[in-house]
């Protein structure tokens, strides 16, 4: 029995009103996770741009260490 399974046989033992809970919420998650998904995907070459942009000021000695104390 996979880890699926075997937490859907778990949720099945719960009252009605939980397992629609706990079904809505698998459902968002399952959504969710698709539009980012979709929108990762579809960044590729922003990201890219962006990524050989800080290099580029990196290489250029235009960048300043950050230190959390002075965020």
């Amino acid at each position: 029995m996979t880890k699926l399974e075997k937490a859907f046989a778990e949720a099945s033992k719960l009252p009605k009103e939980e397992q629609e809970m706990f079904a809505s919420w698998i459902l968002e998650e399952i959504a969710s996770e698709r539009q980012w998904t979709t929108r990762f995907a579809g960044s590729h070459d922003r990201l890219s741009k962006l990524a050989d942009e800080a290099l580029e000021q990196l290489n250029d000695d235009r960048t300043e260490e950050l230190t959390p104390d002075e965020l």
